[in-house]
């Protein structure tokens, strides 16, 4: 078996170091030796104990790729450590310890249509080797106010045998989407990075934020699902989202970022054979791709890169990703390649006149 790191450290000392993060930490210019040696400390537990999840995050994505194969459901698996600067907002904004998170590791389920969604996690919840805890997160049939919709399901991992007992009770967040779902989660994130904005978590231009709220409706309303409460009726959508986009030119915009995200277009080809990537999006939006025989090593250059960004402030987003078929890495993570061309043609139809109701998702597009 492939030898996984385990945690160096005790449960103790990873709740305690969850604690450090949870404050502003000093890693700058200004900071003195001992504050120096004392962070890179907190950093090397943190990083033990994300590294730690490793298994039990491919167990579970080789567990629902197992069920997506057997109800032969068409979809994209990915999973991915869950990011230094993630951790450390979900510290300071919620009342989660860092032993306790949820999702330090994170695996997604992408497929097609909201059929194969409630097939698959059917499938899961029949039988499933690792324990579905209790409560499920479902942001589909209950949407978040801005328009966010997925289920989420946390899995605590089950040992198999002897060898894996050091990973018993690890968490991992499974998510579950249809691809049209994805296009407006990513469209959300890569609107985000391009304008310098965090649209993710509320914070930008209001007219951004309502009309992402308003397309998730509209998407809602062609997957026949749940529409947030408070949300306008669909002629009433349609009007206001034409006026949004005669406002801020949001077609424009979408349909400019991938133009100006710059990128290797030639990815399957010079990773043809890694399924370990590490992504970095700079803030001149550029965006680097390194591949990976190992998950350890790119967690390794994972946790230089972060360490970069702390201590001098570098501009930048890195994730490291593990992907089935490389080919697939931009669809699954148009976020980082500025691909948003999906959502654009369904903005762009909507707001010429064409109804909701005539659009039909298919893997090629609209």
């Amino acid at each position: 078996m492939t030898e996984y790191p385990r945690l160096k450290y005790s449960i103790q000392a990873v709740r305690n170091a969850g604690d450090r993060l949870a404050k502003p930490m000093q890693f700058g210019q200004d900071t003195t030796a001992g504050q120096y040696v004392d962070t890179l400390r907190i950093f090397s537990i943190t990083n033990s104990w994300r590294d730690s999840h490793f298994l039990p995050m491919r167990s579970v994505r080789f567990s629902v790729g197992h069920h997506m194969k057997a109800l032969r459901l068409k979809g994209d698996m990915a999973s991915r450590p869950k990011r230094m600067a993630s951790i450390c907002r979900k510290l300071r904004e919620s009342t989660t310890n860092l032993d306790t998170m949820n999702d330090i590791g994170g695996c997604r389920a992408i497929m097609p249509d909201i059929k194969s969604v409630r097939l698959l996690l059917a499938s899961m919840r029949d039988k499933f080797p690792h324990e579905i805890r209790s409560r499920e997160f479902n942001y589909i049939d209950e949407p978040k106010p801005d328009g966010y919709r997925s289920h989420h399901i946390v899995l605590q991992y089950r040992p198999r045998t002897a060898e894996t007992e050091a990973f018993e009770g690890r968490r991992i967040e499974l998510q579950v989407r249809t691809t049209l779902q994805h296009s407006w989660a990513t469209a959300v994130e890569a609107v985000g990075l391009f304008r310098r904005q965090d649209l993710k978590h509320g914070n930008g231009e209001q007219d951004w934020l309502r009309l992402f709220q308003l397309m998730s409706a509209e998407f809602a309303q062609v997957e026949q699902c749940p529409i947030h409460v408070g949300v306008p009726e669909h002629d009433d959508r349609v009007r206001e989202l034409r006026d949004i986009n005669s406002r801020i030119g949001a077609t424009s915009v979408l349909e400019d970022i991938p133009n100006l995200t710059l990128h290797s277009k030639n990815v399957a080809q010079s990773a043809r054979n890694f399924r370990h990537l590490l992504v970095e999006y700079s803030a001149d939006r550029n965006v680097a791709i390194q591949p990976f025989r190992t998950l350890m090593l790119g967690a390794r250059k994972l946790e230089d890169i972060e360490k970069k960004i702390a201590q001098r402030g570098v501009d930048s987003t890195a994730v490291l990703v593990e992907v089935d078929n490389v080919e697939r890495l931009v669809e699954i993570y148009p976020n980082y390649f500025g691909d948003v061309s999906l959502f654009a043609r369904i903005l762009k139809s909507i707001c010429s006149g064409k109804a909701a109701v005539e659009y039909k998702a298919s893997r090629t597009g609209w």
